[in-house]
């Protein structure tokens, strides 16, 4: 990159002519998972202070084009992947078609009476002994998701010492015979709640695309799990097809 020299007198912000000029260099010159130069390199190469380079960079990380990842530095984003949901959705194997390598890491899972809601997504009595398993997925090695799955424990026996954080879809089927299809997806777009920012990596004042949805056995169509999916969403497009 070479020096630019940033205007004092033409009334717009410093720090937008220095963001307007570093999305077009990123656009044009970097890829994907590309590393910005040091902000401390970026400032001489501006002219101003470290304060005023770093509202900069913090108005393409605000538009996704930019993401910083503490104590590494200040990344270029991928585009949006297209994540489809339908019924026969399957996180990995989604991420797979796509050209990704991803991974599943457990969070919580233990076993708790089901709360009205989570009852009622089941269609189990309050108070009905369930499940909660809460997974954080990445895809190339970044957060993309956080998911809470609910499942009722009378039904799958022995969960708990047997799940390792594989595909929990293909587990269920492998080992109980339980072959999961999606019947109800509800998406609305909401700030992140509890440590979700933190997993996830983004600021907590940008929204998270939450999708409840309801898993049914295939075998006789009756409940068998309720999740709530939290994607970022300056990483996703989500695809709904029937």
């Amino acid at each position: 990159m070479s020096l630019y020299a940033v205007s004092r007198d033409n009334g717009e912000a410093l720090y937008a002519q220095i963001a307007r000029q570093l999305e077009q260099e990123v656009v044009s010159g970097y890829a994907p998972g590309d590393c910005l130069p040091a902000e401390g390199i970026l400032a001489v190469r501006f002219g101003v202070n470290r304060h005023t380079l770093r509202r900069a960079i913090d108005e393409l990380v605000e538009s996704g084009l930019l993401e910083r990842r503490h104590g590494r530095g200040v990344f270029v984003l991928d585009s949006q992947l297209d994540y489809q949901i339908s019924a026969g959705t399957r996180f990995t194997e989604n991420l797979a078609a796509l050209g990704l390598q991803s991974e599943n890491r457990i969070l919580r899972l233990q076993a708790l009476p089901a709360t009205e809601r989570v009852a009622e997504r089941l269609a189990l009595a309050v108070g009905t002994e369930v499940i909660w398993i809460e997974t954080l997925r990445t895809a190339a090695e970044r957060p993309l998701c956080v998911i809470s799955h609910f499942i009722p424990a009378g039904r799958f026996s022995e969960f708990e010492s047997r799940y390792t954080g594989q595909s929990l879809h293909r587990f269920l089927e492998a080992t109980y015979g339980c072959r999961l299809r999606r019947t109800e997806s509800l998406v609305t777009a909401v700030l992140p709640q509890g440590d979700d920012a933190r997993l996830l990596g983004m600021p907590q004042n940008r929204p998270v695309l939450r999708v409840k949805s309801v898993n049914v056995d295939d075998r006789d169509g009756s409940p068998a799990e309720y999740a709530v999916t939290r994607f970022r969403a300056d990483r996703i497009q989500l695809r709904i097809n029937p």
